[in-house]
Parts: structure tokens; sequence; C-alpha cells
């Protein structure tokens, strides 16, 4: 495994108790990061941070302003000024056509999804542009590219979650803090409890490597990205589809 210095440097991690979110936890902490987990099952994210060594875990739901903003006051407090951002935490919601779909769900998606990675990002900024240096990686999905049947509302907030990267990293490309995204292909993590199995498996159908993505596959890409190795990039999203989408 090739690891990269992260030695002193604080990285959140939001839904970071399961999951996409707990293995890049786990390979920033394994880099020398010091971790803060961000999760909304607070106890879940005790537990898993407890076996990462340097990591501390926080209550937080990112679809809420104030919730946030108190669990970066508790982080900065706790183990200092946040220079990653690894923005994880995400629904999937149901599986529906457009014309069925339920109005309070599509709203939770998004508020979860797009308005959570809104919330999180613009807590984070000011401190990172003050101090001139930090790293965002906002995971959105191949989803936001490329629409899934029977998921408007999951497609529809992670291609937000690509355009939102995509405008604040330009935003921020006068100082060193680079603001980037991934577009994994599923995964088989507990997000797969909220799909039906037909949806799972036309996924699987669309993936050149007929395989879902492994979640330390994922982990892998997101530390470089979060690297001071990554010095230029910014704005940019990074493909983890396995070859459906080539762009």
């Amino acid at each position: 495994m090739n690891t990269y210095d992260l030695n002193g440097r604080i990285a959140v991690v939001t839904g970071a108790a399961q999951g996409l979110g707990l293995a890049i936890a786990t390979r920033l902490a394994a880099s020398g990061a010091t971790v803060a987990g961000w999760d909304m099952n607070a106890e879940a994210c005790e537990a898993a941070m407890a076996k990462l060594g340097n990591a501390r875990a926080f209550g937080c739901d990112v679809a809420d302003w104030d919730s946030v903003t108190k669990a970066l006051a508790a982080t900065e407090e706790a183990v200092g000024p946040v220079d990653i951002l690894v923005n994880s935490a995400g629904i999937a919601g149901p599986n529906a056509p457009v014309a069925d779909y339920d109005n309070a769900a599509f709203e939770k998606i998004v508020a979860v999804n797009l308005t959570g990675t809104f919330f999180v990002n613009k807590a984070v900024v000011p401190g990172m542009r003050a101090r001139g240096y930090g790293r965002i990686c906002n995971i959105a999905s191949v989803a936001g590219k490329e629409g899934n049947p029977n998921a408007s509302a999951y497609s529809a907030s992670k291609a937000g979650v690509i355009g939102f990267t995509k405008s604040l990293g330009k935003e921020l490309a006068d100082v060193d803090v680079a603001v980037n995204c991934v577009t994994p292909a599923a995964a088989r993590t507990p997000i797969f409890d909220q799909m039906k199995q037909e949806h799972i498996d036309y996924m699987l159908s669309k993936i050149p490597r007929a395989r879902f993505l492994e979640v330390d596959e994922a982990a892998n890409m997101v530390v470089w990205i979060v690297s001071a190795e990554n010095s230029f990039t910014t704005g940019a999203v990074f493909d983890l589809s396995g070859g459906r989408a080539t762009y």
C-alpha cells in the first residue's frame, strides 16, 4: 500500500461510521492524519473511530447548518483547525419512477446529499482560506454523470455535487485550497439496504469491469486527492466507475 505524508494534518470525514467514509477515514489515519469522523449515528461513529487510534468521533447531521457548525467548533477545540475535508455522508433513498416519487423523500435526499455538501464545505472554507491551505474531496457518484432510472433524486443530488465542486474549485483557485470530487460506481456498502435488488442488478450490469467498486479502491484515490501532492488540480471530477463513464 502506498502511503502519503499526512502527519500533522487534521481531516474531517463525514459519514465516517461505515462504508466509503469509514474506509477513507481508515486510510487517512494510516497515513498519519488526525481524523475527525462526523456522522448522524454518533455511537456507531465512536466505535469505528476508536479502532483507528488517532481519530475522534463527533455527532453531526450534515443537512442541519447548526449541527454542522457545532461539529466544526467541537472538532477545532478538540484537535485543531481542519486541513482536509472528505464529504462522504449520503443516502440513496427509494427507487421509483418520477411520476410516483415521494415528494418528501426527494427533498430529504437533496437535503442530505447536496445541501449537506454545501453546508459542510461552507463551514470549513473560511478557515482554509485564512490559513492558505486546504484539501476538499466531495463524494459524488457516476449517477450524477449518467443518471440512473428510478433514482432521480439521487442522480440529481449527485449531479449537483459535481457542479458545486466545480464552482467552489474556481472560487478558491487563488489559494492553495484544492476542491475536487470523485464519481464512484456502486460499492457494496450499507447504502445497498436502501435499494431494490433490481436496481442493484441494473447498476452492476452497467460496469464494464463486471464487479462493484471496493471501498479500499475509493480510499486509495481519495487519499491522494487530499494530499499536498495534489497541488494543481482543482474543480475536477475523478472517475471511479470501472469504465462505465470514461469522461
